[in-house]
């Protein structure tokens, strides 16, 4: 692995998560109940990206994260020379003070070489310097996801501070929040 440069990429270019492998090995999923966490082991086995126009498909995501960007949110790839390693999408205002980390995924191939720090990192110093306060994610209930925003400095939200309209579209997520 090179040296790994974040730069920022065009709403056009979103088609390039096609480029990012998402399978993974789950081992603990993880349950919010009352602003607390519980964790259950499991055994999943989650596939690349699916190829039709289901919810996890790459087509899917587009759709999701295009009227983000469209509304002036930042779009970060990560590179190691000219292949993508990872992409992280930040949204500055999900409430007057609050960014939301709206999208992270690293290739399976570059997990665990700092590469989704180095893309939090850059999203927290623009979230700071266009105001926020805070930061707000809706994790993926997996081990990993919830381990690596824990580690970043992240905190369950307690119920009363949860997102409405993302706990609707995630209920099963992990809804945390980090003061910056």
């Amino acid at each position: 692995m090179g040296k790994i440069i974040v730069k920022h990429l065009e709403p056009s270019e979103l088609y390039v998560l096609n480029e990012i492998d998402r399978s993974e090995h789950i081992t603990l999923h993880y349950l919010q109940k009352d602003g607390a966490l519980m964790v259950e082991t499991v055994n999943w086995q989650v596939p690349n990206w699916q190829r039709a126009d289901g919810e996890h498909s790459v087509e899917h995501l587009i759709c999701e994260v295009k009227p983000m960007l469209e509304a002036g949110a930042v779009l970060l790839g990560a590179f190691d020379c000219h292949r993508l390693a990872g992409i992280g999408v930040l949204r500055f205002r999900l409430t007057g003070t609050m960014a939301q980390l709206a999208l992270l995924h690293v290739s399976r191939a570059y997990r665990r070489r700092g590469i989704a720090r180095k893309l939090t990192e850059e999203m927290i110093r623009l979230a700071r310097a266009n105001g926020a306060t805070e930061m707000y994610v809706s994790a993926t209930p997996s081990g990993s996801a919830v381990g690596f925003y824990s580690s970043q400095g992240f905190k369950p939200a307690p119920t009363e501070r949860i997102h409405p309209e993302l706990f609707e579209l995630e209920p099963e997520d992990i809804h945390m929040i980090k003061t910056l």
